[in-house]
């Protein structure tokens, strides 16, 4: 895939939020530069997950940004995402593949070497590799050594986005080592002002991936 349209992944997180202003602050984000969306929302039922998947990826149409269902299988294709994102202890990746078909985003969360090239090999398009630094979003999260991220960038030949604690002030901490992009949470969907995070972000990018 490309692997520019990872450079700046936001994970969704509604929080405390209302959907009105959950909504908003991801039209800001796609706005304001974001390359790709990941909707992950856990506490939904199905046509809950399925209605707000609908509304999300209305807005991201307009600003041609791809997104990203987690975990959901019946959800992406439900609302033709781009694409579906995995866990470790979700779908085997070849039967995610093989249900999406060849042409939808197939991203895997890979921890470990091992893990990181049976994806690869069974049909990833990108790998996340994380928590690398201590995270409120899944609390208790093992923390991913940036020297252990740095050996998968180095082993795989698909695109791999740090994902975990991650913030504009601490991003570059992981200049090295060979990513394509970051994935954010809290430091974009909680930010005071969205677009100038975005921007802070994309600064930075800038100056760390070629």
């Amino acid at each position: 895939m490309n692997r520019e349209a990872l450079r700046l992944y936001l994970v969704t997180n509604r929080y405390q939020d209302s959907l009105e202003n959950f909504l908003e602050k991801v039209e800001t984000a796609c706005r304001s530069g974001v390359t790709i969306i990941q909707l992950r929302e856990k506490n939904l039922t199905t046509n809950q997950y399925y209605h707000l998947a609908k509304q999300v990826k209305e807005i991201t149409d307009a600003y041609q940004v791809p997104l990203i269902i987690d975990d959901r299988l019946d959800v992406c294709l439900a609302v033709d995402a781009a694409g579906l994102h995995i866990g470790d202890d979700e779908l085997p990746v070849s039967v995610a593949r093989q249900v999406l078909g060849p042409d939808k985003i197939l991203g895997v969360t890979a921890k470990t070497v091992k893990r990181a090239l049976e994806a690869e090999t069974s049909g990833a398009d990108y790998l996340g590799t994380g928590a690398i630094f201590p995270t409120t979003t899944k609390e208790n999260a093992p923390i991913t050594l940036i020297s252990t991220l740095k050996t998968i960038c180095q082993t795989v030949a698909i695109p791999v986005v740090a994902i975990g604690g991650l913030t504009s002030e601490n991003i570059d901490q992981l200049a090295a080592t060979g990513i394509a992009g970051v994935a954010v949470v809290r430091d974009l969907m909680q930010a005071e002002d969205i677009e100038a995070k975005t921007q802070a972000f994309l600064t930075k990018l800038d100056d760390m991936i070629s």
